[in-house]
């Protein structure tokens, strides 16, 4: 039986968001899963996993904000931008507590990032990892990112952990990297924990040895948040009997075909089939319905 939505999984320290997947592909016995964004090995924290029709989600949830946790290293800097690379340079930190705290709060908002060499983004086809695994160094264009709200939590010079609240996009390990070089004294990411994808929160994951034993004890399927829910902030409609034959096949919906439909005159709507199966998401134009994502795939 392949199941379908999305299982938010704590991502422990020494996966890669890769190992994950297939882990998960054994432990459910199906293919079709994909995650919603990389988390680097040595990370942990929140990685939604869709399931089934829900992989059609997997970019969707990718463009969310996110929340981390993060320590910032002052006084080393790194080639990989955190711990785990070589060491390029060490200083000595010779600022204030009240100079990191300004530093830090200082990259609130929007900001240009360099992506760094070790990601997983491609140049000519290639990945920047890959290439700077064979010592290349290529000239990369700085992106837009948004830095909504970053908090610091602790600090113990040369150790400072930080809360931040951004854009899809951003490298927790580039910021900390801009932090030490801002303050003329290095940094580095040493830790590095994701609390936050959308609604995915970290109190809710469940480590893959949960999944195993849900899976186990025939329980598994309350780990699994229902494709229809990401929406449940739009309004819903439901067809006719009439109307499933062509809301099953992609085609646009007319008001006649629905027992049921939004009061707003535009915007995105849930639509159900006569049986309250999802179908997907349609947007609402005058009098129609036109289908923006379908999530329906009939049964063999």
């Amino acid at each position: 039986m392949e199941r379908s939505g999305v299982i938010n999984i704590y991502k422990e320290a020494g996966y890669t968001s890769h190992d994950v997947v297939a882990k998960l592909r054994g432990i459910l016995k199906q293919k079709k899963i994909g995650h919603t964004g990389t988390l680097d090995p040595q990370a942990q924290g929140v990685l939604p996993v869709c399931l089934g029709k829900g992989t059609k989600l997997c970019d969707l949830l990718a463009d969310h904000d996110k929340e981390y946790e993060a320590v910032l290293r002052l006084g080393i800097t790194t080639d990989t931008q955190d711990m785990e690379g070589n060491v390029l340079q060490e200083s000595s930190v010779q600022v204030s507590e009240k100079e990191v705290r300004t530093c830090i709060l200082s990259f609130q908002g929007e900001q240009m990032q360099v992506p760094p060499m070790y990601s997983a983004l491609k140049v000519n086809g290639k990945k920047l990892y890959e290439l700077a695994r064979e010592g290349k160094v290529v000239e990369r264009k700085a992106r837009p990112v948004t830095f909504h709200k970053i908090e610091v939590l602790w600090m113990e010079l040369p150790k400072v952990k930080i809360r931040v609240q951004c854009s899809k996009g951003t490298y927790i390990r580039t910021l900390c990297n801009d932090i030490g070089e801002k303050l003329g004294c290095g940094g580095c990411m040493e830790e590095l924990l994701r609390t936050r994808v959308e609604r995915f929160a970290l109190e809710d994951a469940v480590k893959l040895d949960e999944v195993q034993k849900a899976m186990e004890e025939g329980t598994v399927d309350s780990l699994i948040f229902p494709v229809d829910r990401i929406f449940d902030q739009y309004p819903t409609a439901k067809t006719t009997t009439q109307g499933d034959l062509l809301v099953h096949n992609g085609n646009r919906l007319f008001s006649e075909l629905l027992q049921e439909e939004p009061e707003a005159e535009s915007g995105y709507v849930r639509v159900y089939d006569s049986e309250d199966t999802f179908i997907g998401l349609f947007e609402k134009k005058t009098d129609q319905l036109v289908p923006v994502k379908m999530f329906y795939r009939k049964e063999n």
